[in-house]
């Protein structure tokens, strides 16, 4: 993952966490690997990686189990949710996007169509 200098690492560490859970690459109920080998996937220091965590958990996205680990939330509902939100970022990148290339509503949609296809 390549991280935005601009912005906090952790954010950026938690929004792609919210992407596996909303995206099912991270399943309801399942084990989160461990913060030693998240550190170590996304090449950054584990406290960082806590920090992410511990703000997943803080939403309502995991919850922590004693000497079990951290799994992801089975409220499927709130994983719902967050699909929901994550569709309606994922939109207003695309249509920020066609207004910043000057596209028309209607044309956009063609090309995405088009694209898809």
């Amino acid at each position: 993952m390549k991280f935005d200098s601009q912005r906090p690492i952790y954010l950026q560490l938690l929004e792609d966490f919210k992407i596996k859970i909303s995206t099912g690459e991270w399943k309801a109920g399942e084990k989160i690997d461990s913060v030693r080998n998240l550190a170590k996937i996304y090449e950054v220091n584990p406290n960082t990686v806590q920090k992410a965590l511990a703000e997943l958990e803080r939403d309502g996205f995991c919850e922590s189990k004693r000497t079990a680990g951290r799994f992801v939330t089975e409220d499927t509902k709130l994983i719902s949710k967050l699909e929901n939100k994550t569709f309606e970022k994922i939109a207003d990148d695309f249509i920020q996007g066609a207004k910043n290339l000057n596209l028309e509503k209607d044309e956009a949609l063609e090309q995405l169509r088009k694209y898809w296809e």
